[in-house]
């Protein structure tokens, strides 16, 4: 008589991650665009809540994106949502510095709104440390993420600060014409 082995109880199906359910995943540029806006709204609330870079990401992670509230919205590429929140947190004083000379005489960075203040440094870390992304996604990125909460002259003054960052720290890339913008030779 042979004995079988006992059965094994079925598995349990995975835990649904954070980044995915019923959310629409959406194209790497939505998502990447997804994950600038989420790292401003979280710097920001590393600022207003006292919180650590890392509390804020773990707090945003585990409400934000496990979320399920029947809206299908493009989930933000979590790797570039971390790294700029990470990367703005530790450059904090070096981004500070850079932003601060390229505003004029009568803008005063600590007196500027939180979430400005939020939105030039992920910009700026960007433009600082992501190389492989060109400017002008970045700012464009940026200045589509004030648009999405200011109305008046704001989104102006961002596309000209982060314009002039990236004149700072990549020349050279800058000074390029824009590919996509070069128009075909006429034949």
């Amino acid at each position: 008589m042979t004995t079988r082995p006992p059965a094994r109880p079925p598995a349990s199906p995975p835990a649904p991650s954070p980044a995915r359910g019923k959310k629409n995943a959406g194209s790497l540029k939505a998502r990447r665009s997804a994950a600038r806006l989420a790292a401003v709204q979280t710097l920001y609330q590393v600022e207003i809540g006292g919180m650590t870079a890392e509390g804020a990401l773990n707090d945003f992670t585990r409400h934000r994106l496990a979320d399920d509230d029947g809206i299908d919205y493009v989930t933000a590429e979590v790797d570039l949502l971390a790294a700029i929140v990470r990367g703005a947190s530790v450059r904090l004083a070096e981004i500070d510095r850079i932003v601060a000379a390229t505003l004029d005489a009568r803008t005063n960075l600590e007196r500027m709104e939180t979430l400005l203040r939020a939105i030039l440094r992920a910009g700026s870390w960007e433009l600082l440390a992501q190389p492989e992304t060109h400017s002008r996604i970045i700012i464009n990125d940026y200045v589509n993420v004030t648009h999405a909460f200011f109305a008046g002259r704001e989104p102006g003054m961002i596309n000209g600060v982060l314009d002039h960052v990236a004149r700072v720290l990549r020349p050279d890339e800058v000074a390029r014409p824009d590919p996509d913008r070069i128009p075909p030779p006429v034949m």
